[in-house]
C-alpha cells in the first residue's frame, strides 16, 4: 500500500513551522524563524577573506555572522578563477551580460594547490553555505555555486552538462542533456535531476530561466557595492522543502497563511503543474497543528523518553560530540522466547530510531544500545533493517553493523543544528518548587478565592475548571462539598472538567468567562 504524505504549514509571526506526516505520524519537522538573520544552506553571500590558514590550506570568511565562516581549498571549484575575474570586473557601468558571457573559463584550479596562492586577505569572493553555524562553529563554505530547483541544478561558470545516474533509460537521458544544452546560455552548466524524467522543453525552459534570473538579478548588488553582503537566498523553506520531497505520492499541502499558499501554488505550477491542486488553503479557528494532531505528537516525540510500543520505550541523549540512544524493553511481557521477544522490541525501536533521526535531523555520530541478542543471525537481520529503514532519509549516512556489545553506530551528515524542542512544562501547582500545599486543604483554599469574590466584589456566577480527579471529589455524594458552596454564599457555581490539568489545579472563571486571579 503506497504511503499518504501530508505536508503542514503553520504560518505564525515570528516563525514558519513545516511539518510533513507520513500516514498521519509526524516524520519531519522544519522551523524557519521569520525575524531576525539566519544562515541557512543554500545562501548565496558577497564574503570578504579574512585570514588565511596555510597549516589547513583554508581561510575564514566574513559573511557578516559573528562566527567567522570556513572555506576549504578544495572547495573554492574548479573554475574559481572565472568567479574571481567576475567579482573583481564587476561594476555599474559595465554591461554585465556580456561581461559574464566572455569570460574564459579556466584554467582549472589545481587539486595540489594552496590557498594563499589563490586567495589574499581582504579580497571579496562569492560564497555559497553548505553547512549552518552549529555550537562554537560557523558555516562551511563553498566558492562552487549552484542554484538548484526541482528538476535541473544550474551551474553559473561550468561547462558540463550532466544527468541523474538513476535515469535508467539512455535515450531520455540523451533526450534531456541535448534540450537542455539546447537552451542554455554561454558559461553556464547543469545538472540535470531525476525529477526532470519525461518532463517536456516548456517546464524545463521555464524552470531554467527562473534560476538564471535569480543569479543574474544579484549582479546588480555587486556592482553597486563590493561589501560584505547577501546576494540571493534559497527558496523560503515552505518551497525548499516542496522542491526536495515532492513527488507523486503527495496527497495534500496543508496551509495556514494565505501569501504563503499563493507562493507555494506559484511554485509548484512552474516545477509540477499538475500537483497545482493538491495545495489548500487552512481557514479553520483551531490552529492548524493542533487539527491534523501535529502538536501532541511534538510533545510525545521531542522528549528525552520515547514511548515506542508494548511498553518499550528510548532514552536519548545529547552531548556535544555524539548522541546516544538507549532502547529498553519497558515492562514488556516476558515468554518463553526471550530471544524471539528482544529481537522484536529492537526492531520496533528501529523503527523509532529511524524517524527520530530525521524528525530531529539528528547528525554527526549516533550510537544506539539495542538490547543484547545471542543469536548472530538476529543481529544481521536487525542491521539490515536498519539500513532499509534509513534508505528513505535524504541525508547522507552510514549505518555500521552490531558490535559484539550490542551497540550500532550511525553516522549522519549534520548540515544544520539538530532541533531541540523543550516539551518540559513548569508544574502550574507548585511553580517548580517539587512542593505543593497539603491536598487535605486544597478545598479550603477554593472555598476562601470564592468567598472573596462573592463578598468583596459582588460575583454571584462562577465556573470552577478542575482536575477530574479534583472534580469529582467536589461533587461526590448527594451533600457534595460544591453544593455546600451554592448554599452557603447564595451563588450560581458550575463545575467543568479538564484532563490537561493536573490532580490539584484549579482555575476560576466568571459568568462571561474572565479568568479570576
Amino acid at each position: 500500500m503506497e504511503s499518504v504524505k501530508d505536508l503542514i504549514v503553520d504560518v505564525n509571526s515570528t516563525e514558519i513551522s513545516i511539518a510533513l506526516l507520513e500516514n498521519h505520524k509526524l516524520i519531519e519537522l522544519n522551523k524557519e524563524s521569520s525575524q531576525g538573520h539566519n544562515f541557512s544552506v543554500g545562501d548565496v553571500y558577497l564574503g570578504k577573506v579574512k585570514k588565511l590558514l596555510p597549516a589547513l590550506n583554508a581561510a575564514f570568511v566574513d559573511i557578516g555572522d559573528e562566527k567567522e565562516a570556513f572555506v576549504h581549498y578544495l572547495d573554492l571549484g574548479l573554475y574559481f578563477s572565472a568567479f574571481d575575474e567576475f567579482v573583481r570586473k564587476l561594476n555599474p557601468n559595465a554591461d554585465s551580460k556580456s561581461l559574464f558571457s566572455n569570460i574564459r573559463i579556466g584554467p582549472i584550479l589545481q587539486k595540489e594547490g594552496r590557498i594563499e596562492n589563490v586567495l589574499t586577505p581582504g579580497q571579496m569572493m562569492i560564497v555559497q553555505i553548505v553547512k549552518e553555524p552549529i555550537s562554537t562553529k560557523g558555516s562551511r563554505l563553498t566558492a562552487e555555486i549552484s542554484l538548484a530547483g526541482r528538476n535541473i541544478v544550474l551551474l553559473p561558470f561550468a561547462e558540463k552538462v550532466s544527468v541523474s545516474q538513476k535515469i535508467a533509460s539512455k535515450e531520455e537521458k540523451r533526450r534531456l542533456e541535448t534540450l537542455v544544452r539546447s537552451i542554455l546560455p554561454k558559461n553556464y552548466g547543469a545538472i540535470i535531476r531525476t525529477a526532470a524524467e519525461g518532463k517536456n522543453a516548456a517546464i524545463l525552459d521555464a524552470e531554467l530561466m527562473s534560476l538564471i534570473e535569480k543569479w543574474e538579478s544579484s549582479w546588480t548588488k555587486i556592482a553597486r557595492s563590493k561589501s560584505i553582503q547577501q546576494l540571493f537566498t534559497e527558496y523560503s523553506k515552505t518551497t525548499t522543502v516542496l522542491r526536495d520531497l515532492l513527488n507523486d505520492s503527495f496527497s495534500n499541502i496543508y496551509i495556514n497563511n494565505e501569501s504563503v499558499y499563493e507562493e507555494a501554488k506559484k511554485y509548484i505550477s512552474l516545477i509540477s503543474p499538475e500537483q497545482e491542486k493538491i495545495v489548500r488553503l487552512y481557514r479553520d479557528s483551531q490552529p492548524i497543528f493542533d487539527h491534523f494532531e501535529v502538536t501532541r505528537q511534538i510533545k510525545s516525540s521531542f522528549g528525552k523518553v520515547v514511548p515506542i510500543r508494548q511498553g518499550a520505550y528510548l532514552v536519548i541523549e545529547h552531548t556535544e560530540a555524539l548522541h546516544v540512544i538507549d532502547v529498553n524493553s519497558g515492562t514488556r511481557a516476558k515468554n518463553k522466547e526471550q530471544e524471539q521477544n528482544t529481537y522484536d522490541v529492537n526492531c520496533f525501536a528501529a523503527e523509532e530510531i529511524a524517524r527520530q533521526l530525521r524528525l530531529r535531523d539528528m547528525g554527526g555520530i549516533v550510537i544506539v544500545d539495542f538490547i543484547d541478542m545471542e543469536n548472530a543471525e538476529h543481529k544481521n537481520m536487525l542491521f539490515k533493517h536498519m539500513q532499509e529503514l534509513m534508505q528513505s532519509d535524504r541525508a547522507k549516512h552510514n549505518v555500521l553493523p552490531l558490535t559484539k556489545f550490542g551497540l550500532m553506530q550511525i553516522t549522519r551528515q549534520r548540515v544544520r543544528p539538530a532541533t531541540e524542542i523543550n516539551t518540559t512544562e513548569v508544574c502550574p501547582v507548585c511553580h517548580g518548587t517539587g512542593k505543593i500545599a497539603p491536598s487535605l486543604l486544597i478545598d479550603e483554599a477554593i472555598e476562601r478565592k470564592l468567598a472573596f469574590y462573592v463578598s468583596e466584589k459582588g460575583i454571584k456566577s462562577f465556573t470552577l475548571k478542575t482536575s477530574p480527579i479534583l472534580g469529582a471529589y467536589l461533587t461526590r455524594g448527594v451533600f457534595s462539598i460544591a453544593g455546600k458552596w451554592k448554599r452557603k454564599y447564595k451563588c450560581k457555581l458550575k463545575l467543568t472538567e479538564d484532563t490537561g490539568f493536573s490532580v490539584l489545579q484549579n482555575e476560576l472563571f466568571d459568568e462571561k468567562g474572565g479568568k479570576l486571579e
